[in-house]
C-alpha cells in the first residue's frame, strides 16, 4: 500500500471489516457525513463523527497505489479492487462531492455461492449447458447481478473443461481453476480498455467470455459477433426488464444499423436474465429474476422491430422453457410468505399488474 495505516478512528480496512461483520454489502465514504453501509439494501450510519473532506482524503488514498493516485487526480474517477485478507475483496469507485474525495466500496466474497447456496432456478443450469450465444444477467446497481453470473460460471467451472475469459472493470470474483481454466482481466491493468480486450480475444482461444459490462457499442458488437462465431458470451447490463434490456442494446447502434443488430440479437441471444432483490419477510433479501428465453416467436418479435410484443409472447409463450414474468416470480414470493403485500407491489415493473394479480389470486 502507499501509506502506512494510521491508529485513527477513522481507518478504512477497518471500516471494510465491518461490513463484513455486520453482513452489509456498501460502504459510503462522503464528506460532510459519518461513513454509511448498506444493510439489507438500507442505510445505516457507522457510529463515528462525520468527516471532513481532509479525513475522507486521508482515508481513501491510504490504499491507493502511487499509479492510483495519479490516475484519479487526473479523471476525478477511479473503480479498482481491495482485498482485505482472509475476509473478502471488494470493488472500490472513487468520486469527488463539493470538490472532496468520495468512495463507495461493494463487497465481493471471497468464497463463490454455488447455484444452489442462491437457489436459482433450475433452468440456469441448462442455459449454461449452451456450447454458443449470449446470456445476459441484468439489473440495477446491487441487484445480486454479479452474484448470479459467478454463481453460474462456478457450475461450469466444476462440471466443463473449458476456458473462461473474463474481462472485467475492475475483476470481481476469482475463481479457481477446478476443471476449467480462467484468464480474468482487469481493464487498466491487463488491458487498455473493453475495446482492446475484446479485439484480442478471438486470438485467445476462450470457449466462453464474461463482458463484465456491456456499456458501448463496442462491447455489445464484440459480443454478438463472438455469440455467433461458436462461443457463449455472457454480460452484464443496467437494465430491469427482458425487453428493456433488447431495446437497451439495439439503441446503441444508429438508425441505418439496427436492422442488422436485430438480426445478430435474434440469431445469437440465448436469454436475458433480469434481477432485482427485494426485503424479505423477516430479514434478508430474496432475487426475483424475469427470465426470457428466446425461442422462434422472441426471435421473429425481435428480428421485425416488434418489441411491445416481447411481454405479452413471455406470458403465452412459456410451456416448458421455464420462462416467467418479474411479476410470477414475485408472486411466487408472496404465496410463500417471502415479501409483503406492499413490497410485492412497490417493486414491481409493472405494479397496476400486480395489484390486478393479488386481488385475483389471492383476494388482497
Amino acid at each position: 500500500m502507499a501509506e502506512e495505516e494510521n491508529e485513527s478512528p477513522f481507518n478504512i480496512k477497518k471500516l471494510l471489516q465491518s461490513v463484513v461483520t455486520h453482513g452489509a454489502s456498501d460502504l459510503h465514504i462522503v464528506s460532510r457525513s459519518e461513513p454509511q453501509i448498506r444493510l439489507s439494501g438500507k442505510l445505516k450510519r457507522v457510529n463515528l463523527p462525520v468527516m471532513d473532506g481532509e479525513i475522507t482524503e486521508e482515508m481513501c488514498y491510504s490504499v491507493l497505489t502511487e499509479k492510483q493516485k495519479q490516475e484519479f487526480e487526473e479523471t476525478n474517477e477511479l473503480d479498482f479492487a481491495i482485498e482485505v485478507p482472509g475476509m473478502a475483496r471488494f470493488r472500490g469507485n472513487y468520486y469527488r462531492v463539493m470538490g472532496d474525495v468520495a468512495a463507495a466500496f461493494r463487497i465481493i466474497p471471497v468464497g463463490i455461492p454455488s447455484m444452489d447456496d442462491l437457489g436459482s432456478p433450475p433452468l440456469y443450469r441448462k442455459l449454461i449447458k449452451r456450447e454458443k450465444g449470449m446470456i445476459l444477467v441484468t439489473g440495477p446497481t446491487g441487484s445480486g447481478k454479479s452474484t448470479t453470473l459467478a454463481a453460474m460460471i462456478n457450475e461450469i467451472n466444476i462440471t466443463e473443461y473449458k476456458h473462461i475469459l473474463t474481462v472485467e472493470d475492475p475483476v470481481e470474483f476469482i475463481h479457481q481453476n477446478v476443471k476449467s481454466l480462467f484468464s480474468h482481466r482487469n481493464v487498466g491493468p491487463d488491458t487498455n480498455s473493453f475495446a482492446a480486450a475484446m479485439k484480442g480475444a478471438l486470438r485467445q482461444d476462450p470457449d466462453i467470455v464474461i463482458i463484465g459490462e456491456m456499456r458501448d457499442r463496442v462491447t455489445v458488437e464484440a459480443g454478438l459477433t463472438m455469440a455467433e462465431t461458436g462461443h457463449l458470451v455472457f454480460g452484464t447490463l443496467h437494465t430491469s426488464s427482458a425487453a428493456g434490456t433488447i431495446g437497451r442494446i439495439i439503441d446503441v447502434f444508429s438508425g441505418d444499423e439496427q436492422p442488422a443488430i436485430r438480426a445478430m440479437i435474434a440469431n445469437s441471444l440465448v436469454a436475458v436474465i433480469s434481477q432485482m432483490l427485494l426485503p424479505k419477510l423477516g430479514g434478508g433479501r430474496v432475487a426475483a429474476a424475469e427470465i426470457m428465453v428466446k425461442n422462434n416467436a422472441l426471435g421473429a418479435l425481435i428480428r421485425d422491430e416488434k418489441m411491445h410484443h416481447i411481454y405479452s409472447q413471455m406470458q403465452i409463450g412459456q410451456g416448458d422453457s421455464g420462462m416467467q414474468t418479474q411479476t410470477q416470480a414475485i408472486l411466487a414470493f408472496y404465496a410463500d410468505k417471502k415479501v409483503s403485500k406492499e413490497v410485492a407491489i412497490q417493486y414491481a415493473n409493472r405494479p397496476d399488474e400486480m395489484r390486478e394479480q393479488l386481488k385475483k389470486l389471492y383476494g388482497v
